[in-house]
């Protein structure tokens, strides 16, 4: 990896890339500390170190905020709208024939479907900045700090509007830094945006972990969690690069004098298919009814019960739900996003077959044959490198400081292999050394 990037900056366009995507990324970290008016940067700061234990509502999008949610920045709903407007469309694929029309189009279909990503997109950030600023408000983003109601002094209805705006704004600035990256960078705009939101806080929670340990000045609680965030790079890293290689062979075609076909490939099909989405997925939906639960009235037994089961992370049903959520989401998110008929139809259009596999429906079943057995394994994988933060809380009190956590290193580890992917690819495109070396 390391020798791709040196091989990159001696390259004069490819070195050009890599220091336009690192001023974009220069920008976007100081959008990140710059707060929108009508908020109380001191309550805040003073917020932020009562409640540095309490966070477990909003630690999912103060991730992908890059520590900006919590801190109510320009830059504070981050490239979160962006990422479930993407899953949406994607969702809506399936169920819309137009989408799907779409999708089949090509290049035009693409563009037609990203244009509605931003308008959905600019919908999303409206309603989550609204939800941001009515809770900020209310004092509930900061539970237990005494100034927590003292965020937002001005509760004005243009104030409140001023603060939306605002965000939206910096919503949209944040999907045309991720845009400019693609066209102009070196590729992935959005998903290094959101690698640079996450690694961005590994530092001050390590380092809070050495502050709170109680062995040799806390350097061996640091040294086990740097020690066992390698060990799961290296997990992620090799069952993100296993697949099962499915052979196909494209029979002879003869039109006119030339002959067509004849080749043999295959269909790569990844042990963890899903990715990073099941996580996602089952993550904002263990989130509702602790936010139904924190914004309800009253001393209900629902409410007690959502919040001595549903709440703390290291609560056996909380454990299990967690679970059983990400293998459900995992099968689903597969079997929308992969279609065995469609594959095989495609296959037998252009003369190919799997060796001693009928073409047509008998290849589709074997295909979803395949894809739930190895589906299996990569949904467990998900839910025990999830779990990972949970067994950190138990073991010695990481709690939510726990920087290497299920989804955080899914999606680093992710986006560097496919960065690094990237720019392999454009440098063989630049400097072919040929067959002989």
């Amino acid at each position: 990896m390391l020798t791709a990037f040196a091989r990159a900056f001696r390259t004069p366009d490819l070195r050009k890339k890599l220091l336009f995507t690192l001023a974009i990324i220069v920008v976007y970290r100081i959008g990140t500390h710059i707060p929108i008016p009508g908020v109380d940067y001191k309550s805040v700061q003073t917020c932020m170190q009562v409640a540095s234990s309490n966070r477990g509502l909003f630690s999912l999008i103060n991730m992908f905020s890059g520590g900006a949610l919590l801190q109510i920045t320009v830059f504070a709903l981050g490239i979160m709208p962006y990422i479930t407007a993407s899953i949406i469309l994607q969702l809506l694929t399936v169920v819309i024939p137009r989408l799907e029309a779409l999708k089949k189009e090509g290049q035009a279909g693409t563009a037609k479907i990203t244009q509605y990503t931003r308008y959905l997109t600019l919908a999303l950030a409206i309603l989550q900045g609204t939800g941001l600023v009515a809770t900020a408000r209310s004092g509930a983003l900061f539970n237990g700090c005494p100034v927590a109601t003292q965020i937002v002094p001005d509760q004005s209805i243009f104030t409140t509007i001023t603060m939306v705006v605002t965000m939206t704004a910096g919503t949209c600035v944040v999907m045309w830094l991720g845009e400019l990256i693609t066209d102009r960078g070196i590729g992935n705009g959005m998903s290094i945006l959101m690698f640079i939101s996450i690694a961005a806080t590994f530092p001050s929670a390590l380092w809070t972990i050495k502050i709170q340990g109680k062995l040799a000045g806390g350097w061996i609680e640091f040294s086990t969690v740097i020690l066992v965030g390698l060990v799961m790079v290296g997990l992620v890293v090799f069952v993100e690069q296993a697949q099962r290689r499915i052979p196909v062979q494209y029979a002879k075609r003869m039109i006119g004098r030339r002959s067509y076909g004849g080749t043999s490939t295959y269909i790569p099909l990844k042990v963890n298919q899903a990715g990073v989405i099941p996580v996602i997925f089952a993550s904002s939906l263990l989130y509702i009814p602790s936010l139904v639960a924190q914004f309800a009235g009253g001393n209900s037994s629902w409410k007690s019960w959502v919040q001595n089961n549903l709440t703390k992370g290291d609560h056996p049903l909380y454990i299990t739900v967690y679970f059983l959520l990400i293998v459900f989401f995992a099968f689903f998110y597969v079997a929308i996003s992969f279609n065995p008929e469609e594959v095989a139809d495609n296959m037998k259009k252009y003369g190919g077959f799997i060796p001693g596999i009928r073409a047509g429906r008998p290849t589709a079943e074997y295909l979803s044959y395949v894809l739930n057995r190895i589906t299996w394994p990569g949904s467990l994988y998900l839910g025990l490198i999830a779990l990972v933060p949970t067994m950190a809380l138990v073991g010695f009190g990481a709690s939510q400081n726990f920087p290497f956590g299920g989804t955080s290193i899914l999606i680093i580890v992710g986006v560097g292999l496919e960065t690094v992917k990237q720019i392999e690819s454009q440098l063989q495109q630049r400097n072919y050394e040929g067959f002989l070396r």
